[in-house]
């Protein structure tokens, strides 16, 4: 393995919660509650050094769905301002983006 920084790659502590949800996410539309956890997912790994095949795939899934970043989170943005996005799914209303 070649380290370009020196620094090595770094093993994600949700990784193995993750990784079901993002290849949920590349074979499903992007309804609201999937708009929610990937903008949630994006956040989590965003910048995380290491978890790269998770990063690729989150990148794919944007392109997949037709999205800029932006995008996604100015949707996202939207359907928790109207709230209630976890509350329909039995889970517990909670902020969970680490």
């Amino acid at each position: 393995m070649t380290e370009s920084s020196g620094s090595k790659d770094q093993q994600h502590p949700l990784y193995n919660r993750d990784r079901p949800l993002i290849d949920i996410l590349l074979a499903q539309e992007p309804t609201d509650y999937n708009l929610a956890e990937f903008a949630r997912m994006r956040i989590r790994y965003q910048g995380f050094p290491g978890a790269r095949d998770i990063q690729k795939d989150l990148d794919r899934v944007l392109q997949k769905w037709g999205l800029t970043e932006a995008e996604l989170f100015e949707k996202t943005r939207q359907i928790h301002d109207i709230g209630g996005i976890y509350k329909s799914r039995g889970k517990k209303e909670e902020q969970d983006w680490n």
